[in-house]
This record gives structure tokens, C-alpha cells and sequence, in this order.
């Protein structure tokens, strides 16, 4: 279950990475409001992972997924630059979270 919690809490940190786009530097109360919201529930996913995941297994996993998802959903919804060598290393950091699922001792 921890690893449900820790990969739910990365897809919301993707979630709100992108409501923050909207935000217009936390101006706008509904995009803000939302931010906040989703970070909150977002930490409480990753601090539920912690009862069965080692606190940096789960932060490098949760950061990882929210920086891969965020890059990966700016590439294919709002057009931002795909190059080779960015999808490359995207690809690599999928692969180090991947590989720390795999390495964990819980």
C-alpha cells in the first residue's frame, strides 16, 4: 500500500505543478486555492508512504515522478521543447525511480 500512497502523491505533485501555470504568480484565487489544495493532499500521500517506505527512497521517488511527470505533460499539453537529449534524460530519471522501487529494502 505504501508504494499506492507514494505514486498517488506524485501525481498529484504533477497535478499541481500544472494548476500552477494558472496562477498568475498566486494572484488568481481558484488556480491558488487549488495549488495549495493539491499540494497538501500530495504531502499527506507522501507522508503516508512513509509507513512502509524509507523517507529518502520515498522523497527521491516522489520528486523524481513530479519532475518527470511535470516535464513529460508540458512536452505532450502545452507544447514545450522535446529534444532528444531532454527525453533522454527524462527517460534515465524514470528509469533511477524505477530502479529505486526495485532497491528498496521495504
Amino acid at each position: 500500500m505504501a508504494w499506492f500512497y507514494l505514486l498517488t502523491a506524485g501525481a498529484l505533485e504533477v497535478a499541481a505543478t500544472t494548476v500552477f501555470r494558472y496562477t498568475d504568480g498566486l494572484s488568481r484565487i481558484t488556480p491558488t486555492t487549488s495549488f495549495f489544495a493539491l499540494g497538501i493532499v500530495s504531502f499527506y500521500f507522501l507522508n503516508r508512504s512513509l509507513e512502509g517506505i524509507p523517507l529518502g527512497t520515498a522523497y527521491a521517488v516522489w520528486t523524481g515522478i513530479g519532475a518527470a511527470g511535470t516535464a513529460a505533460l508540458g512536452i505532450w499539453a502545452f507544447g514545450e521543447t522535446a529534444t532528444l537529449m531532454r527525453v533522454a534524460l527524462l527517460t534515465g530519471l524514470v528509469g533511477c525511480i524505477v530502479g529505486l522501487k526495485f532497491v528498496s529494502a521495504h
